[in-house]
């Protein structure tokens, strides 16, 4: 059974492609790269993969014709996903269960994304303005809702109003962010910001300025996931999956309704935690998923390191930076570092894990949270990692 052997699947390699303003190659190209450098760093070939799991974002391929594009023949296990932010902790979680289960022994789950465009806007892949809504639903794009920003600072009002969360405190957040990207030699932003640049920078949607939101960046990620055994053997410390879990609320943006208040991270963080056999408590580092400050700061509160209401107070309290009392996005995060939906925490995570960062290595690493966010906070994905096999 399952349950006899939690905590027995890992991930073994990871392989990065360059990461940003990249242009020239098609998602399926880069999805390809990325696989061939994660079973590379794992001291494997793609041949030896029997399993692939793929995610794409917002400009299509690469589907499960990527197996093609690998060579790989004769998988026993194929399949594309996508729950959008929250998708890289999910196939993470069913690629895990597939080793333990016997159903596959080493299996690649890649993102891979390409919506920057030479000389377009950043933004414009995002945008939902060129879609086509009917009846009822088109009355949001009537009213001005016609992106995934507007929506964000709909749901940050709506804490704002509640709990009477500020700007400064979300700007804490994005100052503490960059000061770990400034460490990252992989971070598209490095230079470091203040809390008075936060607030001047523009408003995008009021209330999340330009330094509330993530960057959007091409490239792909890949992780190869096996049992502890096999990984133990292999070129790269192994970093152990302890638990995973999701949580899909499916709130309704209505009067009355939770939206914006709590997340899926309240579900999913609990079944993760009591998979792995911790508590907040137990936490060393935290790679939240951050398209926007405000899903750090709500997420700190859903996964219970303070009380909902207090993540502004305790953002601007300076736990999250560099020695703080719980380091949080120690890569610089999707704000500051890279935007690859759910693999942006979970690459950072993994090179936690494994004691490879270098400059900006945080000393205690023996438990790990991995966050992902997916849609406009319709779905969420929570892995708990450590570079230690955990006991039985």
């Amino acid at each position: 059974m399952l349950t006899d052997t939690l905590g027995q699947a890992a991930i073994a390699g990871l392989g990065m492609t360059e990461l940003g303003k990249v242009y020239g190659q098609s998602p399926r190209r880069l999805a390809a790269e990325a696989v061939r450098r994660a079973v590379g760093d794992a001291g494997l070939g793609a041949r030896d993969l029997d399993g692939l799991i793929v995610s794409h974002g917002m400009s299509g391929s690469p589907g499960i014709e990527l197996a093609e594009t690998l060579g790989l023949r004769d998988l026993r296990l194929l399949t594309e996903m996508n729950s959008f932010g929250a998708t890289a902790g999910a196939m993470v979680s069913y690629a895990a269960m597939a080793v333990l289960s016997g159903a596959a022994t080493k299996v690649a789950c890649v993102f891979a994304d390409a919506p920057l465009k030479p000389r377009q806007p950043a933004g414009s892949a995002y945008s939902s303005s060129a879609r086509e809504h009917y009846g009822f639903g088109g009355m949001t794009s009537a009213l001005g809702f016609r992106s995934v920003n507007a929506f964000y600072a709909l749901a940050a009002q709506r804490h704002m109003a509640r709990y009477g969360t500020t700007s400064q405190e979300l700007g804490a957040i994005a100052v503490a962010t960059r000061q770990w990207a400034t460490m990252n030699p992989l971070a598209q932003m490095r230079r470091p910001i203040s809390l008075e640049d936060h607030q001047n920078s523009r408003w995008v949607v009021e209330p999340l300025h330009l330094l509330d939101c993530c960057l959007v960046s091409n490239g792909a990620i890949a992780v190869v996931i096996t049992s502890a055994d096999r990984a133990r053997d292999l070129a790269q410390p192994p970093v152990h999956l302890w638990g995973w879990g999701q949580g899909h609320p499916g709130h309704r943006k209505e009067r009355g309704s939770p939206f914006g208040l709590t997340t899926g991270a309240a579900v999913s963080g609990p079944i993760a935690m009591k998979m792995a056999g911790v508590t907040v408590d137990d936490i060393d580092v935290c790679e939240l998923y951050d398209c926007y400050t405000y899903t750090v700061l709500v997420s700190l509160e859903d996964y219970g390191f303070c009380a909902k209401g207090e993540g502004g107070a305790f953002a601007a309290s300076g736990a999250l930076a560099p020695g703080g009392s719980l380091p949080t996005n120690t890569g610089g995060g999707q704000l500051s570092s890279y935007y690859m939906w759910g693999m942006t925490p979970l690459s950072e995570a993994v090179i936690q894990a494994r004691g490879q960062a270098a400059a900006r290595q945080v000393r205690d690493n023996d438990v790990i949270l991995v966050s992902g966010n997916g849609g406009i906070l319709d779905h969420h994905s929570t892995l708990i990692v450590s570079p230690h096999r955990r006991g039985r």
